[in-house]
């Protein structure tokens, strides 16, 4: 009898247990230490929302170049309503320049081309162009604390900083795999990294662009537990029922 119970038991703790190479993050990280960070800016998207301001050594020149905002603060919220909407064609209806394109650009790229605009053709001397995108987000799901989407101002957020938005990967994430689904230019690439690794850090995907999806699946013992045993508590009570069925039959 007590062979069958160590069998069974044995049994569920295959079904139940993670390593901890499964679990720690980086593990060579000490290989990448002190390397130059490369960072990348984003080419701008239909649908992006970018803030304008356009300033200039007499303020009132610049007044007709700046949109007339509808409420007073410096809200997210508000620079999306006050915003410019890139549209399909990647195309903004700016004022007195009428339709410019945006294709191909950064925030960056496109203020400098737009000071261009404004200094050649007569319109301001040395102006200052700051172009900023208000409405940068990424989803994440799956074996998450806290799936769901986030909007992030900043220029740089990190893979790692966006998982850290969605409160970490459960105890059941894949770590070893980790998708990110990312649109640029009408392409779709979806990449796989693992976390427990750190030669990602210098990819294309230590930083996470605006509207990446990403997906941490469940792991492998996750996966064998599930409609099986959800938890420890579980694993007890099944092994236990188990347990006392066989003292039972045995007698």
């Amino acid at each position: 009898m007590l062979k069958y119970f160590c069998f069974l038991f044995c049994f569920m703790l295959v079904f139940s247990c993670t390593s901890k190479k499964e679990i720690l993050y980086l593990q060579d990280a000490d290989q990448y230490s002190n390397q130059e960070i490369a960072y990348t800016n984003s080419l701008m998207q239909p649908n992006d929302v970018l803030r304008i301001n356009v300033s200039a050594l007499i303020p009132d020149s610049a007044i007709p170049y700046n949109k007339k905002t509808g409420g007073v603060g410096n809200s997210v919220e508000l620079m999306q309503l006050d915003g410019y909407l890139v549209s399909e064609d990647l195309t903004i209806n700016f004022p007195i320049l009428g339709v410019l394109s945006v294709a191909d650009k950064t925030t960056q790229q496109f203020a400098i081309y737009l000071k261009a605009l404004l200094v050649d053709g007569g319109h301001l001397k040395n102006p200052t162009v700051d172009v900023r995108l208000v409405n940068a987000k990424v989803t994440v799901l799956g074996q998450v604390n806290q799936p769901g989407t986030f909007s992030f101002t900043e220029q740089n957020v990190t893979l790692l900083q966006a998982l850290g938005y969605a409160g970490d990967l459960t105890i059941n994430g894949k770590r070893e795999d980790v998708k990110i689904i990312r649109y640029e230019n009408g392409i779709q690439q979806i990449a796989h990294i693992d976390l427990t690794s750190a030669d990602w850090l210098n990819g294309p995907f230590n930083f996470v662009k605006p509207n990446d999806t990403i997906i941490v699946d469940p792991n492998n013992p996750k996966v064998k537990s599930a409609g099986f045993v959800g938890n420890v508590g579980t694993l007890i009570s099944v092994v236990s029922i188990l347990f006392t069925t066989i003292v039972l039959i045995t007698k």
